[in-house]
């Protein structure tokens, strides 16, 4: 019996919250704006003035348009009297197109040691080569081991081999950087002449 009243009244709540809009970038609209004055600019762009909030509401339904509130911070608040739908919609057009043209860079970790063999260090060179073409970063990182860490010499001199075979293909941010047992490097591509 108490379960049954618990699951109702759950029922019941649940229902009974308004929904809200999924998209926290979704602003005031119309009658949820609450402010006394409000500076009011038109559909057009143009400058309507500072209005009381029932008159600004009456403006825009007169423009068959909303009335959307913009700046909440300004003295007076902003709104504007425009098509709310179409307002979004060029919002989230914008936000994509700009989306597309943000390049993204990866860092791609390729890992060494102190004793690696001359067929391994190709290898690792050859994928740092592909992933640098791609125009990702690149971090080689070296790994000291039990004794290693009092050669720290050896470690350097493979990050400066590694620095010179990937020379074509990427340069060093920096100079090489000892976190702990890791000696590390990062290169960006090398930027390429357009012809």
């Amino acid at each position: 019996m108490r379960t049954e009243i618990l699951c109702m009244h759950f029922l019941f709540t649940w229902r009974y919250k308004p929904i809200k809009p999924n998209n926290s970038k979704d602003l005031l609209i119309n009658e949820e704006i609450k402010a006394a004055e409000v500076r009011v600019i038109g559909p057009n762009n143009e400058q309507v003035g500072i209005m009381k909030i029932d008159d600004a509401r009456t403006y825009a339904y007169n423009n068959n348009v909303d009335l959307v509130f913009i700046v909440p911070n300004a003295q007076p608040p902003v709104c504007r009297a425009i098509d709310y739908g179409k307002f979004c919609f060029e919002r989230d057009k914008r936000e994509k197109e700009a989306k597309k043209k943000q390049v993204i860079v990866k860092v791609k970790e390729v890992q060494l040691s102190c004793r690696i063999e001359q067929h391994d260090f190709d290898t690792r060179v050859n994928h740092a080569k592909k992933f640098l073409a791609e125009g990702n970063k690149v971090k080689a990182v070296v790994r000291f081991k039990g004794r290693e860490m009092s050669h720290m010499e050896l470690g350097r001199e493979v990050i400066a081999k590694f620095e010179e075979a990937c020379r074509d293909a990427g340069v060093a941010e920096k100079k090489p950087v000892l976190e702990g047992r890791f000696m590390s490097i990062i290169l960006s591509p090398a930027k390429q002449d357009k012809k």
